[in-house]
Protein backbone atom coordinates (compact mmCIF):
# COMPACT_ATOMS: atom_id res chain seq x y z
CA UNK A 1 0.00 0.00 0.00
CA UNK A 2 1.77 3.14 -1.20
CA UNK A 3 1.03 6.83 -1.55
CA UNK A 4 2.88 7.99 -4.65
CA UNK A 5 3.16 11.17 -6.68
CA UNK A 6 2.58 11.14 -10.44
CA UNK A 7 6.33 10.73 -10.89
CA UNK A 8 6.48 7.82 -8.44
CA UNK A 9 7.86 9.52 -5.31
CA UNK A 10 6.73 7.86 -2.07
CA UNK A 11 8.90 9.70 0.46
CA UNK A 12 7.37 11.39 3.53
CA UNK A 13 3.72 11.59 2.50
CA UNK A 14 2.43 12.21 6.03
CA UNK A 15 4.31 15.15 7.54
CA UNK A 16 7.17 17.67 7.20
CA UNK A 17 9.58 15.82 9.50
CA UNK A 18 8.63 12.27 8.53
CA UNK A 19 11.68 11.63 6.33
CA UNK A 20 14.00 14.46 5.34
CA UNK A 21 16.65 12.11 3.90
CA UNK A 22 18.72 13.78 1.13
CA UNK A 23 17.20 17.16 2.00
CA UNK A 24 13.65 16.19 0.97
CA UNK A 25 11.53 19.35 1.42
CA UNK A 26 8.00 18.23 0.64
CA UNK A 27 7.09 16.11 3.65
CA UNK A 28 3.32 15.99 4.07
CA UNK A 29 2.61 16.41 0.36
CA UNK A 30 -0.51 14.19 0.48
CA UNK A 31 -2.28 16.24 3.16
CA UNK A 32 -3.97 18.82 0.86
CA UNK A 33 -5.63 16.03 -1.14
CA UNK A 34 -7.21 14.02 1.68
CA UNK A 35 -10.99 14.20 1.93
CA UNK A 36 -13.85 12.08 3.26
CA UNK A 37 -13.75 9.85 0.18
CA UNK A 38 -10.07 9.06 0.73
CA UNK A 39 -10.66 8.37 4.41
CA UNK A 40 -13.48 5.95 3.63
CA UNK A 41 -11.42 4.11 1.02
CA UNK A 42 -8.46 3.82 3.38
CA UNK A 43 -10.81 2.49 6.06
CA UNK A 44 -11.99 -0.25 3.69
CA UNK A 45 -8.43 -1.29 2.90
CA UNK A 46 -7.37 -1.50 6.53
CA UNK A 47 -10.07 -3.92 7.62
CA UNK A 48 -8.90 -6.81 9.80
CA UNK A 49 -7.69 -9.45 9.71
CA UNK A 50 -4.30 -8.09 8.71
CA UNK A 51 -0.71 -8.02 9.88
CA UNK A 52 1.87 -5.35 9.08
CA UNK A 53 5.30 -5.70 7.52
CA UNK A 54 7.28 -2.51 8.12
CA UNK A 55 10.75 -1.14 7.57
CA UNK A 56 12.52 0.29 10.60
CA UNK A 57 11.90 3.97 9.82
CA UNK A 58 8.18 3.48 9.18
CA UNK A 59 7.90 1.28 12.25
CA UNK A 60 9.41 4.00 14.44
CA UNK A 61 7.00 6.60 13.02
CA UNK A 62 3.96 4.34 13.45
CA UNK A 63 4.98 3.12 16.93
CA UNK A 64 5.25 6.72 18.14
CA UNK A 65 1.84 7.62 16.72
CA UNK A 66 -0.77 4.85 16.54
CA UNK A 67 -0.76 3.60 20.14
CA UNK A 68 -1.74 7.15 21.22
CA UNK A 69 -4.69 7.56 18.83
CA UNK A 70 -8.35 7.20 19.73
CA UNK A 71 -10.65 4.52 18.39
CA UNK A 72 -12.62 7.10 16.39
CA UNK A 73 -9.88 6.76 13.77
CA UNK A 74 -10.64 3.62 11.68
CA UNK A 75 -6.93 2.82 11.40
CA UNK A 76 -6.16 2.76 15.13
CA UNK A 77 -7.56 -0.62 16.17
CA UNK A 78 -6.51 -2.61 13.08
CA UNK A 79 -2.93 -1.33 13.35
CA UNK A 80 -2.66 -1.73 17.12
CA UNK A 81 -4.19 -5.23 17.06
CA UNK A 82 -2.12 -6.47 14.11
CA UNK A 83 1.16 -8.33 14.50
CA UNK A 84 3.85 -5.90 13.37
CA UNK A 85 6.89 -7.47 11.66
CA UNK A 86 9.69 -4.89 11.67
CA UNK A 87 12.60 -5.48 9.31
CA UNK A 88 15.87 -4.10 10.66
CA UNK A 89 19.62 -4.68 10.41
CA UNK A 90 19.82 -4.30 14.20
CA UNK A 91 19.32 -7.78 15.67
CA UNK A 92 19.18 -6.24 19.17
CA UNK A 93 16.43 -3.76 18.31
CA UNK A 94 13.89 -3.49 21.13
CA UNK A 95 10.32 -2.94 20.00
CA UNK A 96 8.06 -0.45 21.74
CA UNK A 97 4.69 -1.36 20.21
CA UNK A 98 2.59 -4.31 21.40
CA UNK A 99 2.59 -7.40 19.17
CA UNK A 100 5.81 -6.45 17.37
CA UNK A 101 8.28 -9.01 15.99
CA UNK A 102 11.82 -8.17 14.89
CA UNK A 103 13.00 -9.63 11.56
CA UNK A 104 16.74 -9.47 10.90
CA UNK A 105 19.47 -11.68 9.47
CA UNK A 106 18.37 -13.57 6.33
CA UNK A 107 15.27 -11.43 5.84
CA UNK A 108 14.47 -12.78 2.37
CA UNK A 109 14.26 -16.37 3.64
CA UNK A 110 12.20 -15.26 6.63
CA UNK A 111 9.82 -13.29 4.43
CA UNK A 112 9.31 -16.29 2.15
CA UNK A 113 8.49 -18.42 5.20
CA UNK A 114 6.10 -15.79 6.50
CA UNK A 115 4.31 -15.52 3.15
CA UNK A 116 3.93 -19.31 3.03
CA UNK A 117 2.13 -19.37 6.38
CA UNK A 118 -1.65 -19.46 6.58
CA UNK A 119 -1.90 -16.09 8.30
CA UNK A 120 -3.88 -12.92 7.64
CA UNK A 121 -3.15 -10.49 4.83
CA UNK A 122 0.31 -8.97 5.21
CA UNK A 123 0.24 -5.24 4.40
CA UNK A 124 3.26 -3.02 3.80
CA UNK A 125 2.81 0.71 4.41
CA UNK A 126 5.49 3.23 3.52
CA UNK A 127 8.80 1.42 4.15
CA UNK A 128 10.54 2.65 1.00
CA UNK A 129 13.76 0.66 1.48
CA UNK A 130 11.90 -2.53 2.39
CA UNK A 131 9.65 -2.15 -0.66
CA UNK A 132 12.74 -2.16 -2.89
CA UNK A 133 13.82 -5.46 -1.32
CA UNK A 134 10.37 -6.96 -1.84
CA UNK A 135 10.09 -5.82 -5.46
CA UNK A 136 13.56 -6.95 -6.53
CA UNK A 137 13.06 -10.36 -4.86
CA UNK A 138 9.66 -11.03 -6.41
CA UNK A 139 7.80 -10.93 -3.08
CA UNK A 140 4.88 -8.62 -3.95
CA UNK A 141 1.47 -10.14 -4.75
CA UNK A 142 -0.61 -6.97 -4.93
CA UNK A 143 -0.06 -3.24 -5.33
CA UNK A 144 -2.58 -0.87 -3.74
CA UNK A 145 -1.55 2.54 -4.99
CA UNK A 146 -2.85 5.99 -4.15
CA UNK A 147 -1.61 8.21 -6.97
CA UNK A 148 -1.68 11.93 -6.15
CA UNK A 149 -1.91 14.70 -8.76
CA UNK A 150 1.47 16.24 -7.99
CA UNK A 151 5.03 15.76 -9.24
CA UNK A 152 7.88 16.07 -6.75
CA UNK A 153 11.05 15.38 -8.72
CA UNK A 154 13.65 14.19 -6.24
CA UNK A 155 12.80 11.77 -3.46
CA UNK A 156 12.51 8.06 -2.78
CA UNK A 157 10.68 6.39 -5.65
CA UNK A 158 8.45 3.32 -5.52
CA UNK A 159 10.40 1.51 -8.24
CA UNK A 160 13.79 3.06 -7.46
CA UNK A 161 15.66 -0.24 -7.74
CA UNK A 162 13.39 -1.72 -10.38
CA UNK A 163 11.22 -4.80 -10.02
CA UNK A 164 11.08 -8.35 -11.31
CA UNK A 165 9.25 -8.55 -14.66
CA UNK A 166 5.60 -9.29 -13.92
CA UNK A 167 2.10 -8.85 -15.32
CA UNK A 168 -0.51 -7.11 -13.18
CA UNK A 169 -4.30 -7.07 -13.44
CA UNK A 170 -6.20 -4.03 -12.24
CA UNK A 171 -8.79 -5.21 -9.71
CA UNK A 172 -10.21 -1.85 -8.68
CA UNK A 173 -9.91 1.80 -9.63
CA UNK A 174 -11.56 4.86 -8.12
CA UNK A 175 -10.83 8.58 -8.16
CA UNK A 176 -11.42 10.91 -5.24
CA UNK A 177 -12.97 14.39 -5.68
CA UNK A 178 -9.48 15.85 -5.13
CA UNK A 179 -8.03 13.77 -7.98
CA UNK A 180 -6.34 10.94 -6.08
CA UNK A 181 -6.48 7.68 -8.03
CA UNK A 182 -6.97 4.57 -5.92
CA UNK A 183 -5.65 1.79 -8.16
CA UNK A 184 -5.33 -1.82 -7.00
CA UNK A 185 -3.37 -4.37 -8.99
CA UNK A 186 -3.02 -8.11 -8.50
CA UNK A 187 -0.08 -10.01 -9.89
CA UNK A 188 -1.14 -12.59 -12.45
CA UNK A 189 2.22 -13.92 -13.66
CA UNK A 190 5.75 -13.29 -14.89
CA UNK A 191 5.17 -13.82 -18.60
CA UNK A 192 5.49 -10.31 -20.02
CA UNK A 193 4.16 -10.47 -23.58
CA UNK A 194 5.58 -8.35 -26.37
CA UNK A 195 4.59 -7.64 -29.95
CA UNK A 196 4.99 -5.27 -32.85
CA UNK A 197 2.82 -2.68 -34.57
CA UNK A 198 4.81 -3.09 -37.78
Amino acid sequence: MSFISLDGVMQAPGGPDEDTTSGFEYGGWTFPYFDDFSGQEMGKQIKPPLDLLLGRKTYDIFAAYWPKQGTDNPVTEPFNNATKYVVTHDEDFKTSWDKSVVMSGDVIAKLKELKAEDGPMLQVHGSGNLVQTLLTNDLVDELWLKIFPVTLGLGKHLFADGAMPAVWEMTESKTSPSGVIFANYKRVGNDVKTGSFV
